[in-house]
């Protein structure tokens, strides 16, 4: 009696339904790294919180866009040129002769939305009026509450759509921040926020 039993429930098991096996879930956080002049910059990009901007940088990135790209812009207190809303960045954009391969407009993603906040580290993407931004990017150097949603750095207070955070390599970024930039040509003494030369990007890369 015992193993019929046994037999029975072996039989029912063996007759049941196959359990479904469902796909992996397609990674939320992405690690990117820069390679640089200077060193090397492991970045965190948000693809939950920010799919719009996160998957618009991924999509320059994985095309190889910003192979060769150049970090062309430093803002710093010796290079910042406004007095009521001061920040510091540097900032990024694809290698120049693949300009002409740049992707269309994105919308923005708001902080308010997001809840990515222009915190040390961040990284976010440069525009100009709402829904404009394509391919520059920068890192925030210090908290930059001003470009959060709602701060007026820019006027029409939108804010800027961040998207993922530096997790090593804030010294590199530091680095880029501190370097040579050129000098204005109308005013020899004063200094624009133009890197001179600019940090190449030799390789970026998902890790």
């Amino acid at each position: 009696m015992a193993i019929a039993s046994t037999l029975l429930i072996l039989a029912f098991t063996l007759s049941g339904p196959t359990p479904q096996v469902s796909a992996p879930a397609s990674p939320q956080l992405v690690m990117v790294v820069l390679e640089t002049d200077k060193g090397a910059i492991e970045i965190e990009i948000d693809l939950a919180r920010a799919p719009i901007t996160a998957g618009n940088f991924l999509k320059y990135l994985d095309g190889g866009l910003y192979d060769g790209g150049r970090f062309t812009r430093t803002v710093r207190p010796d290079t910042e040129n406004r007095t009521d809303y001061p920040i510091q960045v540097i900032q990024a954009t694809i290698n120049p002769a693949r300009r002409a391969e740049a992707f269309p407009a994105i919308a923005l993603e708001r902080t308010k939305t997001t809840g990515i906040l222009h915190k040390n580290g961040v990284i976010s993407m440069a525009r100009n009026a709402a829904d404009t931004a394509t391919n520059q990017f920068f890192i925030c150097i210090g908290d930059q509450p001003e470009l959060d949603f709602g701060g007026k750095r820019n006027a029409d207070g939108q804010g800027f759509a961040a998207f993922g955070r530096v997790i090593i390599g804030m010294d590199v970024v530091e680095a880029i921040q501190r370097s040579p930039v050129a000098k204005s040509t109308q005013d020899k003494t004063a200094l624009t926020q133009n890197l001179a030369p600019p940090i190449v990007i030799s390789k970026a890369r998902r890790k």
